[in-house]
C-alpha cells in the first residue's frame, strides 16, 4: 500500500454485491499505481462488506470501512476522513472507470493548476437500458468541457457527472467536505465549488461507463427529484438575484414551476417572457407574460431562462445579449 498515494478514491457502497468486483478490479487496474481505494460499506444487508474485505486481501491499496447504514453523504465524509491522498477521486460500486482514467485526470489538474476540480466525459450501459432522455442528458453534458462552458450551463443540470470527479484535497476540505442538504449533494458540492470561486472543467474522453439501472438512488430517493433540484438551484442563486425583481424566460411548466420555488422563498416576480401569441398578456402567479420585445423594460431586473429546451435556451440568450443584459 503506498503511503502517500497521490489519489484517494473515495468509493461509497450498499448492497452493491453483483458489480462491486468489476468496479474496484477497474480503479485496481488502472495505469496510475500511486492510488489508493476508500471503500465504506454504508450497513449493506448482502456480502458487500465480504468482497471488500477479500479485496483488500488482495490488493493492500484497498482500505475498508464498516459503518451502519447512514446515508451516502456520510460514508463519503467518512471515506474522506481516512484518505491520505492529495486528489480525492469519486467513483460509484456500479460503475467501470477506463484504465487511464485516473492518470489523465491528475495529470490534467497539474497541467491546469488555476483548476480545483475536473470531470471527463460518460457512455451510459447496457445501450438497451438507455432511454431517450438519458441519451440527451448524456450528450448534454458530454458537450460542457471547458470552465466557461460550465460556467454558463451551471443552472441548467449538474455539468459534472459526479462519479468522475477528481477534486485536490484543499478544495475538499475548504468546503467542509458533503453536505446532507435537502436536495442532491453531488450538485450542491459542485454548486458550492463554484460559490467559493473555483473553476472546474471535463476531460473531452470518455472516461467511465455509467451504469443504467431502474433501482439507481437518482431514481429512486426524494432528494433528487426535479423539484429538490429546483429548491437547490433558488438556493444558490439567492446571492445573484440580491433582492432585485425577477423575470422568468418561459412561460410553460418548467418556467411555472420555477416561479413557485422562487415566491416560496420570497422573491418578487415581475414578468414572464414567451413566444407563444397566446400567452401574451395572461397573468401567471400575479405576473404578466410579455413578448421579447418588451425586454428592455425591465432592464432592472434578474432575468432566469427556464425552458426546457436546449433551442430555446440559445433563442433566449441572442434576445438578452441583444438588450443588453450579461
Amino acid at each position: 500500500m503506498p503511503h502517500n498515494p497521490l489519489v484517494s478514491v473515495l468509493l461509497p457502497c450498499r448492497n452493491a454485491e453483483s458489480t462491486l468486483d468489476e468496479a474496484i478490479e477497474s480503479v485496481l487496474g488502472q495505469t496510475l499505481k500511486n492510488l489508493e481505494v476508500v471503500a465504506v460499506d454504508d450497513g449493506s444487508t448482502d456480502d458487500t462488506a465480504l468482497l471488500l474485505v477479500e479485496q483488500a486481501r488482495h490488493d493492500g491499496r484497498t482500505r475498508v470501512v464498516l459503518t451502519p447504514q447512514q446515508g451516502i453523504v456520510s460514508a463519503l465524509n467518512t471515506a474522506a476522513r481516512h484518505a491520505r491522498g492529495s486528489l480525492f477521486a469519486r467513483m460509484d460500486a456500479d460503475d467501470i472507470a477506463e484504465a487511464a482514467r485516473f492518470e489523465r485526470q491528475a495529470a490534467f489538474l497539474a497541467e491546469w493548476p488555476d483548476l480545483a476540480a475536473c470531470g471527463t466525459r460518460v457512455r451510459y450501459f447496457p445501450r438497451e437500458l438507455v432511454r431517450d432522455g438519458a441519451r440527451r442528458y448524456e450528450q448534454w453534458i458530454n458537450d460542457v468541457l471547458t470552465p466557461d462552458e460550465i460556467e454558463r450551463d451551471l443552472f441548467v443540470e449538474c455539468p459534472i457527472p459526479h462519479p468522475t470527479l477528481v477534486v485536490r484535497r484543499e478544495t475538499f476540505e475548504e468546503l467542509g467536505g458533503y453536505r446532507d442538504a435537502d436536495w442532491p449533494e453531488d450538485y450542491d458540492f459542485v454548486l458550492r465549488m463554484w460559490q467559493a470561486g473555483h473553476r472546474f472543467a471535463k476531460l473531452p474522453e470518455v472516461l467511465l461507463h455509467w451504469r443504467e439501472r431502474p433501482d439507481r438512488l437518482s431514481r429512486t430517493d426524494p432528494r433528487y427529484t426535479e423539484e429538490a433540484f429546483r429548491r437547490c438551484k433558488v438556493h444558490f442563486l439567492e446571492s445573484r438575484i440580491a433582492g432585485r425583481p425577477v423575470v422568468i424566460c418561459g412561460a410553460g411548466p418548467v418556467g411555472k414551476a420555477f416561479a413557485l420555488v422562487l415566491l416560496e422563498a420570497g422573491h418578487r416576480m415581475v414578468a414572464f417572457v414567451d413566444l407563444d401569441p397566446r400567452k401574451i398578456g395572461q397573468n401567471i402567479h400575479g405576473a404578466r407574460v410579455i413578448p421579447p420585445s418588451d425586454i428592455a423594460l425591465y432592464t432592472g431586473a434578474y432575468f432566469l431562462a427556464a425552458v426546457g429546451s436546449e433551442k430555446a435556451r440559445w433563442e433566449i440568450r441572442k434576445y438578452l445579449v441583444g438588450a443588453g443584459f450579461q
